[in-house]
């Protein structure tokens, strides 16, 4: 196994996700971090910093495939723990002498790195989104489909009420909805030009820094911040936060699916052409894209705490969370972006056995009518005596084969509509009424959006 699975030939499809991988390439920060040089030059030249034939001549190098000494820009990285002075040494060495000086001029490498970064993210998050939404428009269908399809509802893992799956479903669906917007607010605090210099105060840039940071951030077309961040990094936090979010969410359907697929219950089941086959059991069809959606939530979850140890950084700039950022931040958008594609995946191809979910409430011989039965009887009688009532008859129930309405409609007299209580429909309450009421909603929403 490589030192992580994400960027693993064997594990890096089923862990990680190739887009993210390309993003968080060396070519791709090179790339990025050049992307940033020429914007810089250019915006400089703008203000009269730098002449404007050296922003031409900078834009061009950089435009240019840099054949990069991977070798010098390590070797360097190892040595100061940054890789921009290499890299602009490199880039100085294509440029005519005189201008060469002019590249990089007046910024520090963490204005270089936060802000290519930053441009990375920026790309991360759109394909995240896509994912988001393609997620969303095959779980809103199943929920449709499956509004008054019933089961049993199980809490703390034990069979309580019936519900219908449509209700299941729209509650995986609904965190989506917020995390949608969350990740809208998410992207004006996130996607900043980082442009200080040395310790934040500008002060190389001769009384035009404002104005260079504004150009910067137009030439790349992210936000300008009110003052440069290099120690506050809340909103790289918060983007972990997110990220988490979305796993812990993905993570929480694939625990469903998983216990609704097991051989015993049989609800569910993972499509697909040979997936989940074992090795040595022809009769298995192990739930892998469930068992995925868990392992990546909890790892997010675990990065997270990484993640968030490095929002304490000294004084004006700091190195050793600046470092764990970039350990544990692209893993996180990886691992977010394979969940999001596995849930695409899962529910392409999903096996809803809506017989089954029958026959399991069947069998559970109306045990899951329980407390129905105890608020109509209550309508007859003290609930003390109603809940009494229906006690004695679940106990009588779980040790013979009889069911719970033939028990009850023998121990009482009470006018109760026998046959309407046992049937499981009349037990859902509002949940066909909350299914549809959530998918109108969520249609406004969209349609609201659109025309915004």
């Amino acid at each position: 196994m490589t030192v992580t699975p994400f960027d693993s030939g064997i594990y890096g499809d089923l862990l990680g996700d190739a887009e993210i991988r390309e993003l968080f390439s060396d070519t791709a920060q090179v790339r990025a971090m050049l992307e940033v040089e020429a914007a810089l030059a250019r915006a400089e030249a703008a203000r009269g910093i730098i002449p404007k034939e050296a922003a031409t001549a900078i834009g061009e190098a950089a435009a240019r495939a840099l054949d990069a000494d991977w070798g010098a820009i390590g070797a360097a990285t190892e040595a100061s723990g940054v890789p921009v002075a290499a890299l602009v040494s490199q880039l100085r060495a294509t440029l005519e002498p005189e201008w060469r000086e002019f590249v990089h001029w007046g910024a520090t490498s963490q204005d270089i790195v936060d802000t290519a970064m930053v441009l990375r993210l920026r790309v991360a998050l759109d394909v995240l989104a896509q994912r988001i939404d393609g997620l969303m428009a095959r779980l809103r269908h199943l929920a449709a489909q499956h509004r008054q399809t019933l089961m049993v509802g199980r809490t703390r893992s034990q069979q309580a009420t019936p519900i219908t799956f449509g209700l299941k479903v729209v509650g995986w669906l609904a965190p989506f909805t917020r995390h949608r917007a969350r990740l809208r607010e998410l992207r004006t605090r996130l996607l900043c030009v980082q442009l200080g210099g040395a310790a934040g105060t500008l002060a190389s840039f001769g009384g035009e820094g404002l104005e260079v940071a504004t150009r910067v951030a137009d030439e790349l077309g992210l936000e300008t911040p009110p003052l440069p961040w290099h120690t506050q990094r809340d909103a790289i936090a918060e983007l972990g936060g997110w990220l988490s979010l979305v796993t812990g969410s993905l993570g929480k359907i694939g625990r469903d699916v998983l216990l609704l697929a097991q051989s015993e219950i049989d609800e569910l089941r993972e499509g697909g052409e040979g997936h989940g086959t074992s090795s040595t059991m022809p009769q298995k069809s192990n739930p892998v894209t469930a068992e995925t959606l868990v392992a990546l939530g909890r790892v997010n979850a675990g990065l997270l705490g990484s993640l968030h140890q490095a929002s304490t950084p000294e004084h004006e700039r700091g190195g050793p969370e600046w470092m764990m950022e970039w350990a544990t931040l692209p893993q996180m958008v990886s691992c977010a972006a394979a969940a999001l594609r596995h849930g695409e995946r899962l529910f392409s191809n999903l096996e809803v056995r809506t017989d089954r979910m029958r026959q399991n409430l069947d069998r559970a011989r109306g045990l899951p009518l329980a407390e129905a039965a105890v608020l109509e009887l209550a309508r007859h009688m003290p609930r003390s005596r109603a809940l009494e009532l229906v006690t004695e008859a679940c106990r009588r129930v779980e040790s013979s084969r009889e069911d719970l309405v033939s028990v009850l409609r023998e121990a009482t007299p009470a006018p109760v509509d026998w046959d309407r209580l046992a049937d499981p429909a009349t037990a859902t309450g509002l949940a066909v009424e909350l299914v549809d009421g959530f998918l109108t909603r969520l249609a406004t929403e969209d349609e609201d959006g659109a025309k915004a």
